[in-house]
């Protein structure tokens, strides 16, 4: 009798401050039952339309008609490159904050590559190629935040060939992160997440074993390894089909990028690739159909960077494109010439990608003025033709450089992990083989405008054109779920929801 008198009690109250009677009572969260999270490396936004016709029902051409497309999605910050773009799509933030400065960069002083972590050794090989961990990604992902979310209950696994496609994904809190060993033939993980690999992954490996060394990645077996692989964990986690809990797939095509690299963004090479995705996601989707439920799933594609076009076909059909100049001799030249200036072998301790690192200790040693050596180095550098700027990082702010260039150099900017001195390629000049294939990481359109489209649960069709970062897809997701952002998350979701 006393319950019933406080409820009436409480529902008086309630109705006298206006609130509704359905909001006293306790009601789930609604949430899909997978998040299918999908990054194609390398490609460029255009191919959605340069191929648009050639596409088969029922892949791209299902996205783009059932999808929502955001047209205008760009990388904000440099290097646009693999490791930095994976973990830039699910944390929400940019290098300058989750610490992922590059597929290599210095720490603690010294080069590493940024998923190598000597703490673990690998499972399902003895190859060093299994001592990988997301250890040295400094904040959660959405990935974390959904596991955080649901108390642990929910799975996270990631599928890739390369190692860092996998892991940075899947986040911290994964139950598992699958990469490709080419040793041994097969997919791997590391004691980061478990002692021994599931009897599913055994069974995959041995039905699916490749030679050793077997060059298959360039080809489109490799987006067909991918695809077989993460069915292989959706049916053997049972994801999406499980506690009620929502879980998350995280794949990742790594071929697309190794094609790029070689044979460029024009050819019978390219064009086979892309329309082998289209069908690799045809029958990804058809799957993801059956076993979870057309519309009881989420899912997104897009890219961890574009491509520039080949200098070479660019020249051919008069249109401006080369080759920086250095070719990967930029640290012995540049030592060379600071030694004729200063006396000292010592003042360039590195050079990645576009960025310099020097040796700081022995400038103080030498007694040497930091400023002068900074201003000597980037005269040097701007010897070579396809440089367009060289400045020191903490001079960005007072130089001469257009704002969205310096604006993607800041984000871009790692303390204690990225270089002194960033270094600004012109446009579609790069350090690869002039005749053939291409590369990426610049500031420029070709590189940082990449494919954004939703699908399945709560997405209507349709499209929009105005501009976004890659930072707000992580936000959207997580607003999608109703989860909070990744702790280092600075972007803003995209849907009204």
């Amino acid at each position: 009798m006393k319950k019933i008198i406080l409820m009436a009690v409480m529902l008086t109250a309630c109705l006298g401050m206006g609130i509704s009677p359905k909001l006293m009572a306790a009601e789930k969260v609604e949430r899909p039952r997978l998040v299918v999270g999908i990054v194609v490396d390398q490609m460029r936004w255009d191919y959605l339309y340069r191929y648009y016709d050639q596409f088969v029902e029922g892949g791209l051409k299902r996205l783009l008609k059932d999808g929502y497309n955001f047209d205008n999605m760009h990388y904000n910050y440099l290097p646009t490159v693999t490791a930095a773009g994976h973990a830039s799509v699910y944390t929400g933030t940019t290098p300058a904050i989750h610490g992922i400065a590059g597929n290599n960069y210095h720490l603690n002083g010294r080069p590493t590559y940024c998923v190598d972590d000597t703490t673990v050794v690998g499972v399902g090989t003895t190859d060093k190629v299994g001592k990988k961990s997301p250890r040295n990604m400094m904040v959660t992902n959405m990935c974390d935040q959904l596991r955080l979310a649901t108390d642990f209950r929910s799975k996270v696994i990631g599928v890739a060939l390369k190692d860092r496609a996998a892991i940075l994904p899947a986040g911290h809190s994964a139950n598992a992160a699958y990469w490709f060993d080419n040793s041994t033939g097969g997919f791997i993980t590391s004691t980061y997440y478990m002692q021994e690999l599931p009897a599913w992954v055994k069974a995959f490996n041995k039905e699916n074993k490749t030679q050793p060394k077997e060059d298959f990645w360039i080809l489109p077996k490799g987006l067909t390894m991918t695809t077989k692989m993460a069915i292989a964990a959706l049916d053997g986690e049972r994801l999406g089909r499980q506690n009620d809990q929502t879980d998350f797939l995280a794949i990742s095509y790594s071929s697309t990028d190794v094609m790029g690299h070689k044979y460029g963004t024009r050819g019978p090479k390219t064009d086979e690739m892309y329309l082998a995705l289209d069908k690799e996601l045809r029958n990804l989707f058809e799957v993801l159909d059956s076993r979870i439920g057309r519309d009881k799933y989420l899912l997104f594609l897009t890219a961890d960077h574009a491509g520039g076009h080949n200098a070479k076909f660019l020249n051919d059909n008069k249109l401006p494109g080369g080759q920086v100049g250095y070719h990967h001799k930029l640290k012995k030249e540049l030592s060379e010439a600071m030694k004729a200036r200063f006396g000292s072998t010592r003042i360039i301790d590195d050079v990645m990608g576009e960025q310099i690192y020097l040796d700081l200790d022995a400038i103080e040693r030498a007694g040497l003025n930091l400023d002068e050596v900074k201003k000597a180095v980037c005269k040097e550098v701007l010897k070579y033709e396809g440089v367009q700027y060289v400045v020191p990082i903490d001079e960005l702010m007072t130089s001469p450089i257009p704002f969205p260039i310096r604006d993607r150099m800041l984000m871009g900017y790692c303390p204690r992990r990225s270089g002194e001195i960033g270094i600004v390629p012109r446009p579609a000049y790069y350090d690869y083989s002039y005749d053939q294939g291409t590369s990426h990481s610049h500031w420029a359109p070709y590189d940082t405008h990449v494919p954004f489209i939703l699908m399945g649960w709560h997405i209507g069709s349709g499209h929009t054109n105005r501009t976004a970062n890659i930072t707000d897809i992580a936000a959207t997701i997580c607003a999608l779920l109703k989860i909070q952002m990744p702790s280092g998350c600075i972007g803003t979701p995209l849907l009204d929801n």
